[in-house]
């Protein structure tokens, strides 16, 4: 494992949502990106729902679980949000894949 990520963030702003598309190794390291493009997008509209898809990465165990933790807490750990807003995440792993056709607009 190299530690490098793909990812491609895709935002709806008409149907305040968010994709956050990954390819790679996730590890304890660099979850902290995704972690931050989350935040990034949830900082557009908070209460933005927010899809961190991992179908197409490999992640560790203990960084999935944690990952989930976050999206049952509705809320991302302090060091992406110190002021702990709200954040709909929801957690795609290739267990729970759906793929459905939209019109997101790519952002930078």
């Amino acid at each position: 494992m190299n530690g490098k990520l793909d990812v491609k963030v895709g935002v709806d702003l008409e149907g305040a949502s968010a994709k956050i598309v990954v390819r790679g190794s996730v590890d304890a390291r660099n979850v902290q990106a995704l972690y931050s493009l989350a935040h990034r997008a949830n900082s557009l509209a908070p209460g933005f729902d927010i899809t961190v898809d991992l179908t197409a990465a490999s992640t560790q165990p203990e960084v999935l679980d944690e990952l989930q933790e976050c999206a049952d807490a509705k809320s991302l750990p302090g060091p992406a949000d110190g002021r702990r807003t709200e954040c709909n995440l929801r957690i795609l792993t290739s267990d729970v894949a759906q793929h459905t056709a939209s019109g997101w607009a790519l952002a930078v």
